[in-house]
């Protein structure tokens, strides 16, 4: 088959409704390139797609593409949790005004396939240890003598921020039910990548997809399903760390 044919069929697949409905001209273009050639590129499975896609337009911003995401996801089997939570690991990185637009668009698509709402609390920690086992996680990323570091180092008037990073980042968001440390980590790099001028978060998070098991060609097949919604610039940055980190 040509690449209008496998696009049109996973297309199909995917989709029960059309996108860039008013130009049917890029429609064309659009549905060849992504349909037809990135999402036949590489080996990461349907599921893991579409979280990416949902990641990239809800850090973009793009309310419509993200309602086409999801229910692509849904299309895949992708569990309501799961979705919900990586809309949930947005929030640290790109604030909570694009969340809670993104949670809006996730609350209607959920209603219209009968969904029943509110969905099981992923969270698994309490004031008490928030901290803690948020220093656990992020320590499992990054390294704990780094962190610790971060800590110990941070002058008197900065350390509330490495205590936010513990506590509300990594305690609040990385600890929940729903997504592994390898996926929360794909996803924030997927975040950076689509936000751009992130560079040095970018690196470090880069650093910490590779030790958690995100290689290279991982990461490369993530940044390649971004592109149509990213531009090149903000892909070849990536491309760029990614290639200068692994090595």
């Amino acid at each position: 088959m040509n690449r209008e044919e496998t696009g049109k069929k996973i297309y199909q697949q995917l989709n029960d409704e059309e996108f860039l409905v008013n130009d049917p001209e890029l429609n064309a273009i659009m549905k060849n390139y992504i349909y037809g050639e990135v999402y036949q590129h590489g080996t990461l499975d349907l599921k893991t797609r579409e979280l990416i896609l949902i990641v990239v337009a809800t850090a973009n911003h793009t309310l419509k593409t993200l309602k086409q995401h999801i229910l692509s996801a849904l299309k895949c089997e992708t569990e309501p949790e799961v979705i919900k939570e990586a809309i949930y690991q947005c929030t640290p990185y790109i604030g909570l005004g694009k969340v809670e637009d993104a949670l809006d668009v996730v609350a209607a698509v959920f209603q219209q396939c009968d969904i029943v709402l509110p969905l099981n609390s992923g969270s698994t920690v309490h004031e008490d240890n928030r901290f803690e086992k948020g220093f656990d996680v992020q320590s499992a990323a990054f390294g704990r003598e780094n962190i610790q570091a971060n800590h110990d180092q941070a002058p008197q008037e900065l350390k509330h921020i490495q205590n936010y990073l513990s506590a509300y980042c990594f305690g609040d968001f990385y600890t929940r039910k729903g997504l592994d440390l390898q996926q929360r980590e794909l996803l924030t790099f997927v975040m950076l990548t689509t936000l751009g001028g992130c560079e040095n978060q970018l690196r470090a998070h880069t650093a910490a997809n590779l030790h958690v098991g995100n290689d290279r060609n991982t990461l490369i097949e993530t940044i390649t399903q971004c592109q149509p919604y990213i531009g090149f610039p903000r892909m070849l940055n990536a491309l760029a760390i990614v290639n200068e980190l692994a090595k």
